[in-house]
Parts: C-alpha cells; sequence; structure tokens
C-alpha cells in the first residue's frame, strides 16, 4: 500500500463511523427503577461498604480485576519520535483495542503531560486504586527504565513496559527455537546487538537469565561498540554490556556472531557482516518499516541463516502482540501483584512450545510454511491458541513464585473459559485470513467486476496479499470507477481484467459450456450469447477452465439465477450429495453458525442430517469443533407435529451415521444457547456446552432467524458460505458490504487451496 494511500484510510478509519477505536458500554441492566437503585444510590453503598472492609473485594464488586491502564508520555511514539501525550492517543487506543479483542481486558488509554521522571511516577502512582495493571507505552529511554524500577517497588498491581519485556520474551522464544535448530546453545551463543535502547537492553537482560554470558553480548549503538570506559552515551543499564575491547564498529564484532540481534534503524546490517557470522546464524532484523537488513538480501549472503523481522509479510513476525494481552490475561486473573520473571519465562516457553506443536487436523490456515523450521520459529500473530498457551503458564507461573493474591484452584476449568473465550470473538476469522496471505492459489475472479463493493474490495485483498482479483467487466469502466472512488491499483500488476466480448479464450468458454451443459438442450448459438452477455457464465467458465482458482458472484443478481448457473456449470463435488448455505454470525460476545439458511427449502430428515454434517465439517475448518443443535418448536418431546418430528428424526438419523459429532435435538432455540436452560428441559442432553451450530427444519426459519438475529445484535455476518459445490465457488447477496465480499474472498482462498490439496 503507498503511503498516500495508507494515510487516507487510516484517517477514514479512525473518523468513521465515530472518532476514534474506543466507547465504554455497560454490563448491567438499567431499565428500571430499581435497577438504577442498584446500580448508585442507595445500593452502591453495600459494595462501597464491603471493599472499605476489604480491598480484596474489588475483585469481586468492580471491573478493577479485569481493567488495565496502557499509558504514555508521548516521548517515544511507534517510529514518529517525541510527539507528545496527546498526538500519541491513536496508538494507545489502538493498544486497547488490542488488550480487548485478544484477551478480554478492558482498557482505559491515558495520556500524561509529564515530561520528567518523577512526573510520570506520581502521575501513574495515584491511579493504583483504579486498575488491575498498567501497561508502559512508548516512553523513550533511558528514562523508562527507571519509571518503570521506581513504580514496580511501589505498586502492588503489575506494571509492564510493553516496548523493553513484550519484544525480549518474543525475540528470547525465537532464539531458543533457533539455537535448537541450528544445534547450539545459549551459554555459547555470540550475540551481536545493533541498537541499546530500552527493547534491546531488556532483550539481552532476559537472556541473561535464560543462560547467555555476559563475556558473549555485544552492543553496539549510535556510538558504535560499547566498550569499557567509553564516555559518550552511557548509562548504567547500558554499561554492564560494556565489552574490554579495541572493536568499535560493527563490522569489527560481527565474525563468528550466532546471532544478530537488531533494534536499530533500516538498512544497518550489510551483507558482507551477514557473511561473517557462523554457521547457521540467527538474524532478528526487527527495526520498522525497514529492517536493520531485508531477508532476502540476508539469505543472498547466508543461505543457510534464519531470519526474523517485525513486518507481517516475512516469515516469522516478531510482533508484540504474539504475548502481551495474553501476560496480562494471566497476572490478572490470580491477581498477581507484579510481572515478575519467572512469569516472563513463563511466557518465554509457552510461545517457543507453541511453534513446535502440531497444528489441528481441521485448522484452515495450516500449511507447510506454518510448521516448525527455519521459516516458522514462532508463532503466527494469528494463532488462537497463544491465549490458551501462554495464560495459563504466566498464571501458574504467578502462583509458584508466591505473587498470585487469587490462585487458580482448576487449571482445566480456567482453560476451558479461556478457550470459550476464544470462538467466541470475532478472532474467527482471523487465521482465514492468515491462510489466505499464505495460499498458493489466489486468482478469484468477481463476476461482478465493475460493483464499487467489488472495486474496494479488490483494493484491501491485493494490497493485503489475499488475492488477486481477477474483474470481469469493461476495463474502461472499471478504471473509470476505481479512479473515481480513488481504489490506486495497477493493471495487471495488482488485478486483471477479463472482458467477456474481448477475452481470448471466448471460443474455448463457448466450447466447454456446450459440453457441460450435456443433454439439456445448449446449442452453439445460445452458448455464444450466453457466455458473451452473462459475466456470472463467463467467471465460472473462467473457474472450470483453470484461468481463476476461485469465484465470487451474485451481487447484481438473484441468489437462485445465480445457484442455478453454479449447478449447471460447476457442479455438486462427489463427496456432497446436495448444495447447502452456511451463514456466520459474529456478534459482540459470541459467534453462530446457522445452517441451511439460503438453498434447501423443505430439506427431509435425512437430508437435514446430512446438512449438518456438511457445515460441520466446514465449522471445523474454522478450527472450531462444531456443536450442534436441531432446532424446533419442540423441545426434547414436548411437541408431536410434523415439524418436531421431522427434527427429532434428523437427530437420530445424524446420532446413527456421525456418532462421535457433538448433537443433540429436537430442542428450542434458547434452550441450544443455554446450558442451564438445557439442563433443566433435559439433564440427559449429549450437547454438553452451548451450541455454536444451528440446524433448522427448513429454509423459512433459517433466514429469518439469520435476518432478524443480523439485525437486533448489529452482527457481521459472513455469508452465505456455499457448500457441497465442486469448485470454490460462492454467491453473494445484493446486502452484502465490501468488508463482507472481503472475508469471502478470504475463505474462498482457502476453500480453493484445499480443494487443490485434496486432488493434488
Amino acid at each position: 500500500m503507498s503511503d498516500d494511500n495508507l494515510r487516507e484510510a487510516a484517517l477514514y478509519y479512525h473518523s468513521h463511523p465515530k472518532p476514534g477505536k474506543l466507547e465504554i458500554q455497560s454490563t448491567k441492566a438499567l431499565g428500571s427503577q430499581r435497577d438504577l437503585a442498584l446500580a448508585y444510590s442507595p445500593g452502591v453503598a453495600a459494595p462501597c461498604l464491603a471493599i472499605s472492609e476489604d480491598p480484596h473485594a474489588a475483585a469481586l464488586y468492580t471491573s478493577r480485576a479485569n481493567l488495565v491502564a496502557v499509558i504514555s508520555n508521548g516521548s517515544a511514539v511507534l517510529g514518529l519520535g517525541n510527539i507528545g501525550p496527546l498526538a500519541s492517543k491513536p496508538v494507545m487506543e489502538g493498544k486497547a483495542v488490542l488488550f480487548k479483542k485478544f484477551a478480554d481486558i478492558d482498557v482505559f488509554d491515558i495520556e500524561i503531560a509529564a515530561e520528567t521522571i518523577d512526573a510520570m511516577v506520581e502521575t501513574i502512582t495515584n491511579l493504583e486504586p483504579t486498575f488491575g495493571g498498567i501497561n508502559l507505552e512508548d516512553i523513550k529511554a533511558p528514562e523508562c527504565f527507571e519509571v518503570e524500577e521506581r513504580l514496580r517497588a511501589k505498586l502492588k498491581i503489575p506494571v509492564f513496559h510493553d516496548d523493553q519485556h513484550g519484544t525480549a520474551i518474543i525475540v528470547a522464544a525465537a532464539i531458543i527455537n533457533g539455537l535448537e535448530l541450528a544445534g547450539k546453545t545459549l551459554t555459547n551463543a555470540k550475540i551481536v546487538t545493533s541498537g541499546a535502547g530500552a527493547a534491546a537492553i531488556a532483550c539481552l537482560n532476559l537472556l541473561l537469565r535464560l543462560g547467555a554470558q555476559q563475556k558473549n553480548i555485544w552492543i553496539t549503538d549510535l556510538q558504535g561498540v560499547v566498550y569499557k570506559d567509553r564516555p559518550e552515551l552511557m548509562d548504567k543499564w547500558k554499561i554492564v554490556y560494556a565489552q574490554d575491547t579495541e572493536a568499535r564498529s560493527l563490522s569489527d564484532i560481527m565474525p563468528n556472531a550466532d546471532i544478530f540481534l537488531g533494534l536499530s534503524a533500516a538498512n544497518a546490517l550489510s551483507e558482507e557482516n551477514v557473511a561473517k557470522m557462523a554457521p547457521k546464524p540467527l538474524i532478528l532484523a526487527l527495526a520498522n518499516p525497514t529492517p536493520e537488513i531485508m531477508p532476502e538480501n540476508a539469505r543472498h549472503a547466508r543461505p543457510d541463516a534464519m531470519i526474523c523481522t517485525g513486518r507481517s509479510d516475512y516469515p516469522n513476525q516478531v510482533n508484540n502482540v504474539l504475548c502481551f494481552p495474553y501476560i496480562f490475561r494471566g497476572a490478572l486473573d490470580v491477581g498477581a501483584t507484579t510481572i515478575n520473571e519467572e512469569m516472563k519465562i513463563a511466557a518465554v516457553y509457552a510461545i517457543a512450545k507453541l511453534a513446535k506443536e502440531s497444528m489441528p487436523d481441521a485448522q484452515a490456515w495450516s500449511n507447510e510454511k506454518m510448521r516448525f523450521g527455519v521459516d516458522y520459529l514462532i508463532p503466527s500473530p494469528f494463532d488462537p491458541r497463544l491465549l490458551l498457551h501462554i495464560a495459563p503458564a504466566v498464571a501458574k507461573a504467578a502462583m509458584e513464585s508466591g505473587v498470585a493474591l487469587r490462585p487458580i484452584s482448576d487449571m482445566s476449568a480456567y482453560i476451558e473459559n479461556l478457550q470459550r473465550f476464544v470462538f467466541k470473538s470475532g478472532m474467527v476469522m482471523k487465521p482465514v485470513f492468515a491462510a489466505a496471505k499464505t495460499a498458493s492459489a489466489k486468482r478469484v475472479i468477481y463476476s461482478d467486476g465493475e460493483d464499487e463493493r467489488v472495486l474496494r474490495a479488490a483494493k484491501v485483498v491485493s494490497e493485503e496479499k489475499i488475492a488477486l482479483p481477477i474483474l470481469t467487466g469493461r476495463k474502461d469502466v472499471i478504471l473509470e470507477k476505481m479512479a473515481h472512488i480513488g481504489v490506486k491499483l495497477k493493471l495487471e500488476r495488482d488485478f486483471i481484467v477479463y472482458n467477456p466480448e474481448e477475452n481470448k479464450n471466448y471460443k474455448r468458454y463457448v466450447e466447454l459450456f456446450v459440453q457441460l451443459s450435456g443433454r439439456r438442450g445448449i446449442t452453439e448459438e445460445a452458448a455464444k450469447k450466453a457466455v458473451r452477455t452473462s459475466s456470472t457464465i463467463f467467471s465460472a467458465l473462467a473457474l472450470m477452465n483453470n484461468d481463476a482458482d476461485a469465484m465470487m458472484c451474485g451481487l447484481s443478481g438473484q441468489f437462485e439465477r445465480s445457484l442455478e448457473i453454479v449447478k449447471k456449470v460447476i457442479g455438486i463435488d462427489s463427496q456432497a450429495k446436495r448444495l447447502s448455505a452456511l451463514s456466520l454470525l459474529i456478534m459482540r460476545d459470541n459467534i453462530l453458525f446457522l445452517t441451511d439458511s439460503y438453498i434447501n427449502p423443505e430439506p427431509t430428515a435425512q437430508e437435514i442430517a446430512e446438512l449438518a454434517i456438511l457445515a460441520a465439517q466446514e465449522v471445523q475448518e474454522f478450527c472450531i469443533k462444531p456443536r450442534v443443535a436441531l432446532l424446533s418448536n419442540s423441545n426434547f418431546g414436548s411437541k408431536d407435529n410434523a415439524s418436531s418430528l421431522k427434527m427429532r428424526k434428523a437427530a437420530e438419523i445424524l446420532k446413527e451415521i456421525a456418532p462421535d459429532l457433538e448433537a443433540d435435538g429436537e430442542m428450542h432455540g434458547d434452550t441450544a444457547l443455554s446450558t442451564a436452560l438445557r439442563q433443566r428441559a433435559y439433564p440427559h442432553s449429549t450437547l454438553q456446552q452451548d451450541a455454536n451450530l444451528l440446524v433448522f427444519p427448513n429454509l423459512d426459519a433459517a433466514n429469518i432467524t439469520l435476518n432478524v438475529v443480523k439485525q437486533t445484535t448489529n452482527a457481521l455476518h459472513v455469508g452465505p458460505i456455499l457448500l457441497g459445490q465442486a469448485r470454490a465457488v460462492h454467491i453473494l447477496t445484493p446486502s452484502i458490504t465490501s468488508r463482507g465480499v472481503v472475508n469471502m474472498t478470504a475463505i474462498a482462498v482457502v476453500g480453493a487451496n484445499r480443494k487443490k490439496t485434496a486432488s493434488d
């Protein structure tokens, strides 16, 4: 994405539909006079007095135990420098969003006009009663060391400077795994560091605790090598690593280095210096956006090198989001009074271990690149398992080191609770996007290539490397519309245009259409007209001719018309008996899959069971265990009518043909979504947790439910996801947004690669 495009998109993102990225929502009902009396005067006196008698009760009666302050004085904001506290607010709001999204932690971002260490410490100390933890952010070195040190001594809540420790934890995990692959030990490894700021010093301090030897650590900064008695730019944190040496430049200390750790500036490391390193070197070039050396240049100098950067477009991304939400989650959940070294080390080993664990078989985003090795030393930031590994490890370390005020008695139950959060959040789409970005089959053809929503989506999928868009339509119209709405993409490089009236494969498509139509009476003349005038037929034939890997259609026409074309041209997968549609609703605190929401009007009991299995298989591709509820107006036999009897029979068939699937029915919708109600209605239900896949008796019920829930909860609708088709094709609906087109494109790319893998 160009700088101008990025700036324009970022300003729009931050200002619409309302300014900023945060809002405060009530967690309690306030719909009556009684509610008001409980929330405020006089009822609020009860928790106030309880906390006055026992300060630990604040964790029971207030949000403090799940509330973190993200605090900055704006003195070292990203790569922008000292821009001040007010200008740092968008960054701090962004950090708050990450806490909430990845670990369900509430955050107040606090930007303080405090330039001195004393002012910062005094201000933050006075905030302790409000928060369960403090995340310091973007405070320049060396002041950040002093601020954190003094706050940790004064406060009885966790204080964590993420720029230091978050980076250090991920770097340490990468180094542990990289050295293992190289057959080396941290004790004997020579470490050369470019940069001596907060992050670099924190990395080295943590590596010392993990076994690195001080004599093997070499630092360079703006003045060159850090050596004993150097007069310039020295402080008490840096001087620890001063070497007794005549070396004065990075080039002098690079020979036989096992590890290069760059936290400095773009292009600080040359290919010549990389060539001097020991066999199988590990290069962590973490300057952003341009690293100390680009991976391709490092690989050119040393093909045996393992390389990490801070960038998302290369393997081994060192991104603080890999750890800070989950470290705070574990610390808050046990009421930790600090985040100590034991907890940080536990996080290091949890991250390192996760990278070596095999992906679940149903993981939609698992591929060869995401297997432990030189290009996968640390987990992807998209890995939903990070919370499940890091938070419990940190919580356990806090308990074992004696800093937990509220120890967890049942760790299995705790992990199960974390797992419910992971798959009730909007993170459900993240692994799909990760898979699409690393996919090999990425050519997606859009039959509605002139639609503005498709053009806006094409900008995103191209810039984010989700897919190569192929737009069906007239080139001049597409280019004119792109210019009008500000979509700046380069034809042939960023996207392709297929015009049915000018396409070189037109004759081949006509022959293919006649061939696929078989005995259904399509003459050559009719085929010529259809291929020329129907962009959906043209795009489907391009897919079947392998001129595209996946297809999106349906924006400008009726769903049923597009469905008939898909049936005629694409056909049904050999493993499926019929087509169906699955809808995903992503709500604030939950996700739901609904089937069949678009295609089969009145399926039989046998067909309902088969559709449920097809949908459950797709749910597994999101790395989610399907829990199936067959819905009815009857609740476990409470009524006997045609619909309830059909769903009861479907449940019996489903248990017979898919005994390992967690499913039950027939039941009411609220019973499906509430374990308490289900236990009351039928204590012997085989559905152990709340359902996440709802199966309906007919199309009316499914489609009505979909639209009512979508409207009343402001849920994001992903779908309809077409199931049972022979090739990766999805039929969009006229109401879909450009964001929805992007989501469906990612699903289509993942589906295309899955089908490609199955056929290879």
